[in-house]
């Protein structure tokens, strides 16, 4: 059943209560999440069950939420392709999305406002659906400038309140805070600097998880 408010104080209350019934028993009813995004949700370079979408489905699991997770990540994906697929992949019986997206409109150094717009269509989907969602940012570096980080950093902050939808700040916070420091961050990376390794997953899973109970319950 879908939730028809898409406020962020609501949400907000939502993760409190989200924390106060981590012990219960199961929730009453299953809720149904499709993770839209890239490579980062779709498990690049990883065994099948060592990937985003599958450690949090074991978290979830551990925690005893009553929420499937289904892995809409393709790698390679653009904000463009995941606009292309959002309507098939909001079927049904998916009750809220977890939109992570921007990596590769950054990577191939696209215009922010493109990407924006893309995002905005796919945030104005998901609404038009009554489907909940919960936005993932991704940081840029400065390698185009202070005006491209300054507009590409800035489009997850305006889309999350232009929709009343709640923003998790960086797809990379879980890494962040178990590295500690910028040096030690690369143990928790592949080889290619840009996805997160076995561990790494582990930690961003740990640190999103609460959140993702929160976008269950505001589902429900």
């Amino acid at each position: 059943m879908k939730s028809t408010g898409y406020g962020a104080a609501r949400w907000m209350r939502n993760l409190s209560l989200a924390f106060l019934t981590f012990s219960s028993a199961a929730y009453a009813e299953t809720v149904t999440i499709a993770a839209l995004g890239d490579s980062l949700t779709a498990g690049f370079g990883l065994p099948v069950d060592q990937g985003f979408v599958p450690q949090l489905q074991d978290w979830l699991d551990a925690e005893g939420a009553d929420v499937t997770v289904l892995n809409a990540g393709v790698s390679g994906d653009t904000t463009a392709g995941g606009l292309s697929r959002v309507d098939w992949t909001l079927t049904p019986d998916v009750d809220a999305m977890i939109v992570t997206l921007g990596g590769n409109d950054y990577l191939r150094g696209l215009d922010p406002s493109v990407s924006r717009a893309n995002l905005d269509a796919i945030l104005a989907k998901a609404q038009a659906a009554d489907v909940q969602v919960l936005l993932v940012g991704l940081t840029a570096g400065a390698n185009y400038g202070p005006d491209f980080k300054t507009e590409f950093d800035g489009m997850y902050v305006d889309l999350a309140a232009k929709y009343d939808v709640p923003l998790y700040t960086t797809f990379f916070a879980g890494v962040l805070a178990a590295a500690g420091t910028q040096d030690k961050v690369l143990s928790y990376m592949q080889g290619d600097g840009i996805h997160p390794n076995a561990e790494g997953v582990k930690a961003n899973v740990a640190a999103i998880g609460p959140t993702v109970v929160a976008l269950a319950e505001a589902a429900r």
